[in-house]
């Protein structure tokens, strides 16, 4: 499927857009312009800060490289320049959704990851003859997880459920392609 408007349609659909971050920033910045708007006036009315004149925040802020202690500032700087890093990487990097993109004939198809473990922990079920509580599966970007727990004396072949597991994904042809991992709980239960 190499058509720009499947792939633009595929990209919308697995990726998460920035939009709560870019709203929860512009607001900070809002506040903080209102506010510091707020207290230019007043000191141009001369009238008493609500909280800090803009002359005193000038002053201090000159003042800042000799205050004590200065493991406090450097303490400020580092949650400051924390705070930076984390609002590039959200800036820079895509936020994925719990999809995956399908191919099916020339059909842009995206699925929920939910459903491609429903299917995975199904066909684990009708393979093993375990039932579907003792099945778990997870999907995540790039792998496929299947933690089975069977109880009593019952011993499961890892390497013929992954394949089972392989068989199965091969026809859904997911994008981006994922490993398959398996766990199986030796422990006995007691019921």
């Amino acid at each position: 499927m190499s058509s720009a408007p499947y792939r633009r349609i595929i990209r919308r659909e697995t990726h998460s857009p920035r939009t709560t971050a870019v709203i929860i920033v512009v607001i900070l910045l809002i506040l903080g312009l209102a506010y510091a708007g707020t207290e230019i006036i007043l000191a141009m009315l001369t009238r008493p800060a609500l909280l800090l004149a803009p002359t005193d925040a000038g002053t201090s802020l000159a003042k800042l490289p000799t205050l004590q202690p200065v493991a406090g500032v450097i303490a400020a700087g580092v949650v400051l320049a924390i705070l930076g890093l984390i609002l590039i990487v959200l800036a820079l990097t895509p936020g994925r959704l719990a999809k995956h993109e399908m191919v099916w004939d020339d059909r842009a198809v995206v699925v929920d990851n939910g459903v491609i473990a429903a299917a995975i922990a199904n066909r684990i079920c009708e393979q093993t003859g375990l039932s579907r509580d003792q099945v778990t599966v997870s999907v995540t970007h790039r792998t496929v997880q299947a933690d089975l727990r069977p109880g009593g004396r019952l011993t499961l072949d890892e390497a013929a459920i992954r394949s089972v597991m392989d068989t199965e994904l091969a026809g859904y042809q997911l994008t981006p392609k994922v490993s398959t991992r398996v766990r199986v709980d030796k422990r006995e239960r007691v019921s």
